[in-house]
């Protein structure tokens, strides 16, 4: 059985574009699955003095209070590392990510579980599989120089060991929403999702 590890970002629920499509693309994945979902947008906690004094802190050498801090990102990390396959619903907020999903990379970036630095550069130590980002923008184009939300996130992903993006494109919605919109659906329609479920 194929596992899907949904991660939501938009703020919205009811009319989120991201969200729709992200749907759309799972109910395409043949076969048997399970998926868990992480609606980010429910509240991710912050980076702080204290989390990053446990996450530097040895495994080993960690006290029930760094593993009580830590237990949010331990959470997120375990689901990447599970899944077979993750799709990403990534609105564009201001020219950025929303602030929630930054707020979850900084909780799974972790030296030595997530990535590793190496005398050939930095390695990813999550095992690649197929990740899918949907993004959805009222204004930017996506891959354009204002977009500074797709480009940063198959980069972080990357730094993990997850090169095997694709990037489905809902943007300038405000512009012509209904082609918009139309044009994404026609994308993700098209995808091959077998190797998702193999």
């Amino acid at each position: 059985m194929t596992k899907i590890l949904r991660i939501d970002s938009s703020a919205r629920h009811a009319d989120s574009v991201s969200r729709e499509l992200v749907s759309r693309l799972i109910d395409r994945v043949p076969g048997d699955m399970t998926i868990v979902d992480r609606d980010l947008a429910h509240g991710v906690p912050l980076l702080s003095e204290d989390t990053l004094a446990a996450m530097w802190t040895p495994a080993d050498d960690r006290s029930d209070a760094h593993n009580t801090e830590l237990a949010v990102a331990d959470e997120y990390i375990a689901e990447l590392m599970d899944a077979d396959a993750i799709v990403i619903g990534l609105p564009i907020y201001n020219f950025g990510p929303p602030a929630a999903i930054k707020a979850w990379a900084d909780l799974v970036a972790r030296a030595g579980t997530t990535f590793r630095y190496t005398e050939n550069g930095p390695e990813g130590l999550i095992t690649d599989k197929p990740v899918y980002v949907v993004v959805a923008s009222g204004g930017v184009p996506v891959g354009s120089p204002m977009d500074h939300a797709s480009g940063w996130l198959t980069t972080f992903l990357g730094f993990l060991g997850l090169s095997n993006v694709i990037v489905v494109a809902a943007d300038q919605l405000n512009v012509d929403p209904e082609g918009a919109v139309s044009a994404a659906r026609d994308k993700v329609d098209q995808l091959d999702l077998h190797a998702v479920a193999a």
